[in-house]
């Protein structure tokens, strides 16, 4: 499982169309990505400048508002209220700052029984002064559709712990059970809602089946389809959050 404090992640399954072992390739530390970064649990006043672990990833997302970040849904608890996000964070730096999640958006499927196919959640992050968070980073991928099999994807995210640098990695896209599929090796706790990219848009984050991933070499996202959308024009339009569930078992 891709666990840390409390939120999970998991998954693996045979597909005739995944590749041959042999062709699985590593991922690799890069020192940084402005528009992607760590999740952070800040309940106690505290925050990642002092130290705290991350235990999973998010991505900023471009919307008309700016402000806007996506992870998986099994990463948020709660209306968000003490989960902090440091894009762009290597090594304990925080070069485009800490923001707080002020709201959480998640679908319906995902309320009503956490349904794997809907395992992503918008966070709305609290603006610093005028500036959202976009205005730091730069401009942020479009949000994309699922990607086709044999689309070549590049996947984000932090493992967990305190520190570090995030690791990327670029593979073909293969589907388990209509789930989006992607093998490379070092993909461990800690990188759940990170983002898949395709053609420069955001086309899934880690998760879905079994929240992401039972083993380190194979990962999952939920199928983005116009539902993601329709939850990303509600954050933007400001209305009220949900309340995230806890995500349950991952099934590994």
């Amino acid at each position: 499982m891709r666990r840390m404090i409390a939120l999970l992640l998991g998954l693996t399954c045979m597909s005739t169309l995944a590749p041959a072992a042999a062709a699985i390739p590593t991922a690799h530390h890069v020192r940084s990505i402005p528009t992607v970064g760590p999740l952070f649990l800040s309940a106690f006043g505290l925050g990642p400048r002092l130290e705290l672990p991350h235990y999973c990833s998010a991505s900023v997302v471009h919307s008309p508002t700016h402000d806007l970040a996506i992870t998986a849904a099994h990463c948020v608890y709660g209306n968000g209220s003490g989960i902090e996000f440091a894009p762009g964070y290597s090594g304990r730096s925080t070069p485009f700052g800490v923001w707080d999640v002020s709201r959480i958006y998640l679908d319906p499927a995902w309320l009503r029984d956490r349904a794997p196919q809907h395992d992503f959640a918008v966070l709305a992050l609290a603006r610093h002064g005028t500036a959202g968070v976009e205005d730091v980073t730069g401009r942020a991928p479009q949000l994309g559709v699922a990607p086709a099999a044999g689309t070549k994807v590049t996947v984000d995210g932090y493992p967990a712990g305190s520190g570090g640098t995030p690791i990327t990695c670029t593979a073909r896209v293969y589907y388990t059970h209509r789930f989006p599929s992607f093998d490379c090796n070092g993909f461990t706790a800690g990188v759940s809602g990170g983002p898949w990219l395709a053609g420069g848009r955001l086309v899934g984050t880690t998760g879905g089946l079994h929240q992401g991933g039972c083993t380190a070499s194979t990962s999952y996202t939920s199928a983005f389809r116009r539902d993601v959308a329709v939850l990303l024009a509600r954050a933007a339009a400001g209305g009220p959050g949900d309340n995230a569930p806890l995500p349950g078992s991952d099934g590994c």
